[in-house]
C-alpha cells in the first residue's frame, strides 16, 4: 500500500501495519515474505507491533486480514472512529474472504498474500481519496 501511495504522490495518506497479537513485536517480517516482496520490488523495513486502542481513533481506515482479526479489532474498541473492514471487502468474489496465513506453508502462500494485497490496493486507494 505504501508503494501505491508513493506512486500517486499522496503524502497525506499514512500507511502502517500492526497485528492484533503481540507475539512478534519488534521483529522484521518473515524472511519468506521479505524475499517474495523483494522479487516484486518492495522492501519491507518495518518492525512488527501490536495494534493499540488509539490506532482506532487516529486512523480513518483499519483493514483486517481475516474475520478473527476483525473481531479482535472490534473488541478492542466498541466505538472506533475509523472504519473497520476486511481486505476482502476490496477484492472481487473470486478471492477468499480471509487472507490465508502463509506462516506454516511454503513460499507460494506468501505469493498468494501479496497477490491479494496488490489486487486490493487500488480499491483501497480509491476509497481513501474519494
Amino acid at each position: 500500500m505504501q508503494h501505491i501511495v508513493e506512486q500517486h504522490g499522496l503524502s497525506n495518506i499514512q500507511v502502517d501495519s500492526a497485528g492484533t497479537a503481540g507475539y512478534h513485536n519488534g521483529d522484521r517480517a518473515d524472511s519468506r515474505m521479505r524475499a517474495a516482496a523483494k522479487r516484486r520490488g518492495y522492501e519491507l523495513l518495518s518492525r512488527a507491533r501490536q495494534v493499540l486502542r488509539q490506532d482506532l481513533d487516529e486512523f480513518d481506515l483499519v483493514i483486517a486480514m481475516d474475520q478473527s482479526n476483525l473481531r479482535n479489532l472490534q473488541n478492542l474498541n466498541q466505538a472506533p472512529r475509523c472504519q473497520l473492514k476486511l481486505l476482502s471487502d476490496f477484492l472481487s468474489d473470486h478471492w477468499p474472504v480471509d487472507v490465508p496465513d502463509p506462516y506454516y506453508g511454503g513460499a507460494d502462500g506468501f505469493e498468494t498474500v501479496l497477490d491479494m494485497i496488490e489486487a486490493a490496493c487500488p480499491a483501497i486507494l480509491n476509497e481513501l481519496v474519494s
